[in-house]
């Protein structure tokens, strides 16, 4: 049975999940699960034109610059994207940061990390932090502002952003000046009460998350500081942190959970639930008014002054 209190653009795909018979992620090759997200795409709306967009590779890092303007100085987002460490790329949030970069007047520069099952933990923990550094090294020459920087992600890109942002402030003399997660995967243990509640029939399962994880980090035990960073002690000096979290989500508990724990360690932290919707909301603009008002909050902080 659905549940009545989804929005109703959501709530027909979540039905045609079911009546489909709620197809197991582990019975799909890596190939089909990578085509079914790059099949979903439409439901991001229509790819709003932008000022200017710019593939580079630098030092075997792979970006896209989407900058909104000629004005110098712009805002900075670095966006990682989601899709459980095992698909996604610029193709699957074309939508998402174009309107990102139209709606905040920002610089959004997306990451292409490298994806399990070809390349294991810790190959795209390590794109995401040299590729953050290098982008702070290098935008002021694109137009960007190096001390306005925002690190953003959703799901395994919300993962990564925390633990780049971890990474800076073991590591390095500077931290973003905010960083803002999208239903983050925080927890490889998997073992939140959310996961049993919302992990069957919200198209995004339990499975699929927690088969991402078995892919990604393989061999290395799910506590691990790098795979389950909720479970870190080291959680306070981040930066001001932005949660977004799903009614209907595996990840909702942690999500929430997180923001409470940083709360705690003295951490500037704001969360913010979104009703009726489900893990992967932020991708559906077409359908979903959460959406939508989602993409404009994520731009309004990307746009605020640090």
């Amino acid at each position: 049975m659905v549940n009545v209190s989804l929005e109703s653009g959501i709530e027909k795909i979540v039905s045609e999940f079911i009546e489909a018979g709620c197809p197991s992620a582990r019975a799909q090759s890596i190939d089909e699960r990578r085509q079914g997200y790059l099949d979903s795409v439409g439901l991001a709306g229509e790819c709003e034109p932008v000022y200017q967009i710019t593939d580079l590779e630098i030092n075997g890092l792979i970006l896209r610059i989407y900058r909104p303007s000629a004005q110098a100085k712009l805002p900075v987002a670095v966006y990682f994207h989601g899709g459980c460490f095992v698909s996604g790329g610029f193709e699957t949030h074309e939508q998402q940061l174009r309107k990102l970069a139209n709606l905040s007047g920002a610089m959004v520069i997306a990451i292409r990390y490298r994806l399990a099952p070809e390349y294991g933990y810790p190959a795209a923990h390590d794109d995401a932090f040299n590729a953050t550094q290098l982008i702070r090294q290098q935008c002021a020459q694109w137009g960007g502002d190096p001390d306005n920087i925002s690190l953003v992600g959703d799901s395994a890109g919300g993962h990564l952003s925390l633990v780049t942002a971890l990474r800076l402030k073991e590591k390095t003399d500077w931290l973003p000046a905010r960083q803002i997660l999208i239903y983050p995967m925080l927890d490889a243990t998997a073992s939140s009460r959310s996961y049993q509640e919302h992990g069957t029939h919200y198209i995004i399962t339990r499975e699929a998350l927690e088969s991402g994880y078995e892919l990604y980090f393989d061999q290395v035990p799910r506590t691990h500081p790098e795979a389950s960073p909720i479970l870190r002690s080291d959680l306070a000096g981040l930066p001001e942190t932005h949660i977004i979290t799903a009614q209907f989500d595996p990840l909702v508990d942690e999500g929430e959970q997180l923001y409470r724990t940083l709360l705690e360690v003295g951490v500037p932290v704001q969360c913010r639930r979104y009703l009726g919707v489900i893990h992967g909301f932020f991708q559906l603009s077409a359908i979903s008014a959460a959406a939508r008002e989602s993409i404009a909050h994520v731009a309004s902080l990307i746009r605020a002054q640090p």
